[in-house]
């Protein structure tokens, strides 16, 4: 386990060795590990660091909003609405990987672009060493390490907690003191709801794995897991009312770990699962289907693509 004080010191000043003099941007998700590593950077160069948020049209419900309100406190924060930019980038891809290389891509061209109005040099990201064992051994491409297109135009990269696991960021959230929505919020993947999709991202399927997230996010608290999540993942028949529908089946998961390379799928009782199922088809239409996820990791990842 990491020493918190003596990371947090050489963090700090390593950073300040990369960057020098220049400014850099801080790709913020409102996740802990982009929330540490912008401490992190603000430390090393103040008022130097501009936080960017971009809101991708992949996150979950009420995520704008929040990340506004829990980080109004630094004033240079930048909110990007490029919702339509994703959306456009995405249309007609369905394999995993070539999702997440669009993302990374599109993602990096936002960065890009706030740096240069902003004068930086650097990018500054929350990179942890789980995103590099599975993007470096070809489990899967994180959007900011192996989903990173070949040209980047930023004089470097930098990313303080990379030789972190997630229990590690969470400690030294806590020495930063940062507050504890932060230091304890679940993870949510970088490519956001698009992995929680199955084939083509579409503005439908993502209302209804945004609401079902919500629903598992909400039922689920009580059981403290390490993520919990839903996902569209195909259609099938259903009855609502007395019609016949043809709708979406939604995958239900939360699995408990310590650092998220391995996660074993929670016990979770039935009235549990029978509430979270009445919740996501009584209010969406377009479900038809609730099935519980009980796969632990290996074999399976612990989001779906």
């Amino acid at each position: 386990m990491v020493e918190t004080e003596t990371f947090v010191t050489d963090a700090v000043a390593e950073i300040g060795d990369e960057i020098g003099d220049a400014d850099a941007v801080i790709a913020l998700s409102g996740g802990v590990d982009s929330s540490v590593a912008a401490a992190l950077a603000y430390e090393a160069i103040g008022d130097r660091l501009t936080p960017v948020y971009v809101d991708t049209g992949l996150m979950r419900k009420g995520e704008t909003a929040q990340i506004e309100e829990t980080f109004a406190y630094m004033e240079s924060l930048v909110v990007v609405d490029a919702k339509e930019r994703f959306l456009e980038a995405l249309a007609g891809v369905t394999d995993p990987e070539e999702k997440r290389a669009v993302i990374g891509e599109q993602f990096i061209r936002e960065f890009e672009r706030e740096a240069r109005e902003a004068g930086a040099d650097y990018l500054v990201q929350g990179t942890i060493y789980p995103d590099r064992i599975e993007s470096e051994g070809g489990i899967k491409s994180h959007h900011n390490v192996g989903g990173l297109p070949d040209v980047v135009d930023f004089e470097g990269i930098v990313e303080p907690v990379r030789d972190l696991y997630k229990d590690e960021v969470r400690e030294v959230a806590r020495a930063l003191g940062l507050d504890e929505l932060v230091a304890e919020r679940m993870p949510f993947p970088g490519p956001g709801l698009a992995v929680r999709v199955i084939g083509e991202v579409t503005e439908e399927k993502l209302e209804v794995a945004r609401d079902a997230c919500h629903v598992v996010e909400d039922e689920l608290e009580e059981y403290d897991p390490w993520q919990a999540l839903a996902a569209v993942v195909g259609k099938a028949t259903g009855v609502k009312g007395d019609n016949r529908v043809h709708g979406w089946i939604v995958a239900v998961r939360s699995v408990e770990s310590r650092d998220g390379m391995t996660a074993r799928a929670q016990e979770l009782d039935w009235e549990t699962l029978q509430r979270i199922q009445s919740r996501i088809t009584g209010t969406n239409e377009n479900v038809a289907r609730v099935v519980y996820d009980v796969t632990h990791k290996p074999p399976a990842t612990i989001e779906y693509e």
